[in-house]
């Protein structure tokens, strides 16, 4: 069923687990997204950046696909769909088309301006019973040809942010989004632990969480965090097993060409990925 982020988010806070946000970019990884977190009966959370709802054919595209595979998969656990990093404009587009999530990234605008914003967008969302995202510290790596080096939050800003009314937060901790450099430093569990301080129950959020080593996503949800938002790693695991097998010639067998054979091998990728993920974030069995 589709609902908001807030009720699970705070669920895993409290009960020190964290729910995957896994982005989709197309019909394979949604439906191999919403079997899994079925199957594993954990609440899942569909990411959607804004490059990826246009690939889609536009926000109500995406809404649509996804309420009818709720429906035609019987998909009973808890589902979000969450604009990832959007921009003001986006956040208000999506409100529109019926996504049950948000995330205003304001990060890049002065504080002062990423406060009045992001007040702006809790009332809105609020009003409709849609959550939201904040995020102070822009989190490194590339985002939609975003690129940021990784740097830390100030803890003060994320109190003044978590102070709007915001259902859970981003701040920078050394994350990056992408693959990890050779010489990253790791994840900065002091910063986290500041924030954690600042910002009390507040469920916090872990961008980046692909090639962050396991026990430092374990020791990440101690500290607080209770949303860890995945996509590399799926596009990693699906290109792989799609290559596979066309290296092995099997597109050229019989009916082999068929798209539903052809991307078979890379859905079953993203499914794996996406149950390792479940199991390693503890959201297994908590629908």
């Amino acid at each position: 069923m589709l609902v908001s982020a807030t009720e699970m988010l705070q669920k895993a806070k409290a009960g020190h687990y964290a729910v995957g946000q896994f982005n989709i970019n197309n019909i394979e990884w949604t439906k191999a997204i919403l079997t899994t977190a079925q199957e594993m009966n954990s609440p899942v959370i569909l990411g959607v950046s804004e490059g990826a709802g246009k690939y889609m054919g536009g926000y109500d595209a995406v809404v649509g696909m996804v309420k009818g595979m709720i429906k035609g998969l019987n998909i009973t656990v808890p589902v979000a769909i969450h604009l990832d990093h959007g921009s003001y404009d986006h956040c208000y587009k999506c409100m529109e088309a019926g996504f049950s999530s948000i995330m205003f990234d304001g990060s890049h605008y002065p504080i002062e301006e990423n406060v009045a914003k992001t007040k702006e967008l809790v009332e809105a969302a609020h009003k409709l019973g849609i959550s939201i995202e904040a995020e102070v510290g822009s989190i490194g790596g590339e985002e939609d040809g975003v690129v940021g080096a990784g740097e830390c939050a100030d803890p003060m800003e994320c109190k003044a942010i978590a102070d709007l009314g915001v259902d859970f937060l981003a701040a920078g901790i050394g994350n990056i989004h992408g693959k990890y450099p050779a010489n990253w430093k790791g994840l900065s569990f002091e910063t986290l632990a500041a924030v954690q301080e600042q910002t009390g129950d507040l469920p916090l959020v872990l961008h980046g969480g692909t090639g962050i080593p396991a026990d430092m996503i374990k020791k990440a949800i101690s500290l607080g965090v209770a949303k860890i938002n995945v996509n590399t790693e799926c596009q990693l695991s699906f290109a792989a097993a799609v290559r596979k097998y066309i290296e092995e010639g099997k597109d050229l067998q019989g009916k082999g060409f068929d798209p539903r054979k052809l991307l078979a091998p890379g859905t079953e990728a993203i499914k794996a990925t996406v149950k390792e993920k479940m199991e390693l974030f503890g959201s297994v069995n908590k629908a």
